[in-house]
């Protein structure tokens, strides 16, 4: 094929007007570099409008995608319609009609990547997918290439900008879920509906492919577990400050001895962890290797510019011929992968941060404490606040802090900790991660 690489896109929604855009801006600049043409011949969306609001012109725009796949004159179809229905057909029809594929599209990859990258490597063509991660950050690249000599024994990050937003906002100004997660769509952070964000499932999405290529594994996705930040309070993450922890919505990804522990949930990391210090809308990934140590990627993980240049980035390695050599050698995609063994999560050895809204009594702490001590708990710390304001003065939050105990236990002592009459509502428990052992085999 050369370094001339002729492109359809599908999809010209934010990120897709942000390719248009970049190979507008930056073509002649990427080909004294790379000596990779980039052109692009044909862009598809069932909205013209968006097309042409691009600055893409007339004669190379359709509304229907099949023009792009089944266009003769095309190296590489770059999906950016997201889904996992029509997508996943615009996928598979451009393999089987003979393109190379670029996709930003996660969730398509994370349920249907061992579908796409079997057919991919049937066709002899592949698929990049550098942006589907963390979205400017060249994460992918990192973990399968840069690390390639390393044994990697965890992955731990912060994958959801629109999550990782709303936490600064609730931990530094003290403001409300609801308020930070309003003032989150007002910036642009969150979608009108931020389901997927806020429930944890899109970062899930990521953790599932970061954690199939750095374990060499086959990941399923329904094996992970997965918690969002609906449930969060300010005074939680306030408490958490007071002990010297901040609050993230993490995905981790751990060798144990049990195998993979695979997850999505909050969690208190100490001040001085690598990943505390991430505000706003920011993405951050701490890997460790066996080799290298501890390594740490930080930048934009969403949004126009940044998901768009990795995008354009995955079109120049397919130009130079790099993506459909690192496709066809490296076996750690899921279709070439076994399946791994998974840790039951209620075997994961944490501490644990807790909030129980009780009656403001003589002997409620004792009768707590001896059902924690009765599943093996031990307590570090306990604090009990004044009442919230407005909240009269009968019911009293109290925090916990345990020792490192099984999680099953944890959840056993909860559940009777719920009955007690005492305690007025459902008790909040954040997990609380340590920095994971730097040479940790």
């Amino acid at each position: 094929m050369g370094a001339g690489l002729r492109i359809g896109l599908i999809g010209c929604g934010t990120v897709g007007r942000g390719v248009v855009e970049i190979l507008a801006a930056e073509g002649s600049e990427i080909a004294r570099k790379t000596s990779a043409t980039l052109e692009l011949v044909r862009v598809a969306d069932t909205d013209t409008d968006k097309i042409r609001q691009a600055g893409v012109p007339e004669q190379c725009m359709t509304s229907d995608a099949s023009e792009v796949i089944e266009a003769p004159d095309l190296d590489v179809v770059v999906e950016l319609v997201g889904g996992t229905t029509v997508a996943r057909e615009f996928v598979l029809k451009a393999l089987a009609a003979g393109k190379h594929v670029v996709t930003a599209n996660k969730a398509l990859l994370a349920h249907h990547g061992k579908e796409i990258y079997a057919e991919a490597v049937r066709h002899r063509r592949c698929v990049a997918f550098e942006s589907s991660c963390a979205g400017g950050i060249p994460i992918i690249l990192a973990v399968r290439q840069g690390l390639v000599a390393n044994r990697i024994s965890a992955l731990h990050g912060i994958l959801n900008g629109t999550c990782n937003y709303i936490l600064s906002e609730m931990a530094d100004k003290g403001k409300s879920y609801a308020e930070a997660l309003a003032e989150a769509q007002e910036a642009g952070f969150a979608e009108v509906d931020p389901t997927l964000d806020v429930n944890g499932t899109d970062t899930a999405h990521k953790l599932a492919i970061l954690a199939s290529i750095a374990f060499g594994v086959d990941v399923d996705f329904d094996r992970l577990h997965i918690e969002g930040i609906e449930h969060l309070d300010a005074q939680d993450l306030a408490a958490g400050q007071e002990m010297g922890y901040v609050c993230k919505l993490l995905g981790i990804a751990d060798r144990t001895p049990s195998g993979l522990s695979l997850r999505v949930h909050p969690a208190f990391v100490r001040e001085d962890h690598a990943l505390a210090g991430n505000r706003g809308s920011f993405n951050a990934v701490s890997v460790y290797g066996n080799w290298v140590g501890h390594t740490l990627y930080y930048g934009r993980g969403a949004g126009s510019r940044p998901t768009a240049s990795a995008v354009v980035a995955d079109l120049v390695d397919i130009a130079v011929g790099n993506q459909p050599r690192v496709f066809e050698a490296y076996r750690n995609l899921n279709d070439k992968a076994a399946p791994p063994t998974y840790a039951p999560i209620d075997q994961l050895e944490l501490r644990y941060y807790v909030r129980l809204m009780v009656v403001d009594r003589p002997g409620v702490m004792a009768q707590i404490t001896r059902i924690f001590g009765e599943n093996a708990i031990s307590l570090r710390a306990v604090v009990q606040h004044e009442p919230p304001e407005g909240a009269g003065g009968e019911v009293v939050p109290v925090m916990v802090l345990t020792d490192v105990a099984a999680e099953g236990r944890m959840r056993s002592a909860l559940a009777e900790v719920a009955r007690m009459d005492v305690v007025k509502s459902p008790p909040v428990m954040i997990r609380v991660v340590s920095e994971h052992e730097e040479y940790a085999s």
